[in-house]
């Protein structure tokens, strides 16, 4: 029998401290690179927490550029363990996002893939169940990418069937243990081709200024993501 996420018990449990710590812990989209603006959506929200005059949330970013979900479980727990801030504590949340990296393929459109797909599934579940070990979790999926941009570092070929892929298993081995999962790619294809591809840098994988805008804009109007705020 499945367990009970410690997201769901958390919620039913005594009143969390108002002040949250949070590790966003990921690949580029949580580094913020293509954002040289604001420098992504973590350091957009982290910047709106700097209120000295009234104590808010503190978030860690913790991406790692061209970071596969492998590597993210291989840091996971040193990270999260460093990040309390307070003898004693650990952070309240995490923030996972991670798999787009995964779902390239290699040297041509048709190479094989970074990472096998039977390969991601077993290191996906791993690393939701070492992370819902520690404390609440929740999952921010990947942005879209644009084929005719690639190749992307002159040999990595990204595309939206792959993403789709990857992306529906994530977000179904989240739905089983009851973690949220925003699904940014579904919701971004809804607003249409051009609004979608308008927030892309000229890299073709990447969110630009506008894109991390709106990233930041669907996080904060997450209703998973307000509720434990």
């Amino acid at each position: 029998m499945m367990a009970v996420s410690p997201f769901s018990r958390s919620l039913g449990q005594s009143p969390q401290p108002a002040e949250k710590r949070i590790v966003a812990i990921g690949d580029s989209l949580v580094y913020g690179f293509g954002d040289p603006e604001g420098g992504g959506w973590v350091e957009r929200l982290r910047r709106q927490w700097l209120q000295p005059e009234t104590p808010g949330h503190a978030i860690y970013n913790l991406g790692v550029r061209a970071d596969t979900t492998h590597r993210v479980a291989q840091r996971l727990v040193q990270e999260f363990q460093t990040r309390g801030e307070f003898r004693n504590r650990v952070p309240d949340l995490i923030l996972l996002s991670v798999g787009l990296n995964d779902t390239c393929r290699v040297g041509k459109p048709d190479g094989r893939p970074f990472t096998e797909f039977a390969l991601f599934q077993a290191q996906m579940l791993e690393l939701l169940e070492t992370a819902q070990a520690l404390c609440p979790v929740m999952f921010i999926g990947m942005t879209p990418v644009i084929e005719t941009q690639m190749p992307f570092a002159e040999v990595l070929y990204y595309n939206q069937v792959d993403q789709h892929r990857y992306k529906e298993f994530t977000k179904r081995a989240c739905e089983q243990r009851d973690i949220p999962y925003l699904d940014v790619l579904d919701l971004w294809h809804r607003r249409g081709e051009s609004w979608w591809r308008s927030r892309i840098a000229s890299d073709g994988l990447h969110p630009n200024v506008l894109g991390y805008r709106s990233l930041l804009a669907d996080i904060m109007d997450w209703s998973a993501f307000r509720s434990v705020l």
